[in-house]
């Protein structure tokens, strides 16, 4: 037989066959991973658009927990799952780019995956516990330079998260020495915080974060941007403070799948969740929580805005020198 005729048939029969399972996604419940316990930002996230992007598919929408390991624990599940898009994850820059960086036991690189959507973004706080007695970065910057014997503590969502770079870069300008504290995920640093076991973190401005600053459950200090968040003025940007100019920092929530999902199944999550982050309820609450809403893109433009997001990460990694444990 021919080569080339029996080579050319086989793959015009996968074509086919892979034109009959994406015309008829999702006919199967699907399962979104979020990387960390449940009480996080990230839980807040899937937990908004969850129903309204299943509605949108007509299919059942699992949420599933999986915390640790910076969140590389939750995303070493969906990039060894099979690429059909029923296995997503609810992730950010931290697990995505910073955890194969950060973590030498992470086996998967950055350009395992493909983001579907791109739906939300916020800026960071450093937050302090209250009987730390300070009000200002300035005072924060004081007391670490006096307690050289002690250094302060700042909790994390583990080696190589958004939150343990910032911190360490706070340390890097401030030249002062602290104690980084990892932890599973957000919910569990944040009881610490509340309860005097941690002296400080930097906290995403989303989920739960606002109202606990609100309730006056945690002292904000500045936000890690270079003018104040829109909806919580008080909290000056500490970007535009002389000498801690390095300090603005965003983080964003998106859906990725496996870097080899078929793209009409990527084509339908992405309009599914966009559709769902533009729902009147969700987008509200998303808002309310301090959020930026971001605009639809397109899965050939989320392409781009990965890769920049890939090389500006790595970049923030190298300025601290960040070494793999």
């Amino acid at each position: 037989m021919n080569i080339k005729i029996l080579i050319g048939g086989l793959l015009v029969a996968f074509s086919a066959i892979t034109a009959a399972v994406t015309q008829t996604y999702p006919v199967k419940p699907i399962s979104l991973i979020v990387p960390y316990p449940a009480g996080g930002p990230s839980d807040f996230f899937a937990r908004r658009v969850q129903p309204d992007a299943a509605a949108k598919l007509g299919q059942t929408m699992i949420i599933e927990n999986i915390g640790g390991a910076g969140g590389s624990i939750g995303l070493s599940k969906l990039v060894n799952s099979p690429a059909d898009g029923y296995t997503l994850s609810l992730g950010s820059p931290m697990e995505l780019v910073l955890a194969p960086m950060a973590i030498q036991g992470v086996k998967y690189k950055s350009e395992d995956f493909k983001l579907v959507a791109q739906f939300a973004t916020t800026t960071t706080i450093l937050a302090v516990r209250h009987s730390l007695n300070v009000k200002t970065v300035d005072e924060l910057v004081a007391l670490a330079r006096k307690n050289t014997d002690k250094p302060l503590s700042y909790g994390s969502v583990g080696p190589g998260s958004l939150y343990h770079l910032i911190g360490e870069k706070f340390s890097q300008v401030t030249k002062t020495q602290m104690l980084h504290v990892p932890y599973k995920g957000i919910a569990p640093l944040l009881t610490d915080l509340m309860g005097g076991q941690i002296d400080m973190a930097f906290l995403p401005m989303a989920g739960s974060i606002p109202q606990t600053l609100i309730d006056g459950k945690i002292q904000g200090l500045a936000v890690t941007a270079k003018a104040p968040h829109a909806l919580f003025k008080q909290f000056p940007a500490m970007a535009a403070m002389k000498g801690l100019e390095a300090m603005e920092f965003d983080i964003w929530a998106g859906v990725q799948v496996h870097r080899n999902t078929p793209d009409a199944v990527v084509n339908t999550l992405n309009k599914a969740f966009y559709a769902a982050a533009e729902v009147p309820e969700t987008r509200k609450a998303l808002e309310a929580s301090g959020n930026i809403v971001l605009s639809s893109r397109t899965p050939a433009e989320l392409a781009r805005v990965y890769q920049g997001e890939i090389e500006r990460y790595r970049a923030i990694a190298k300025s601290i020198n960040l070494q793999a444990q």
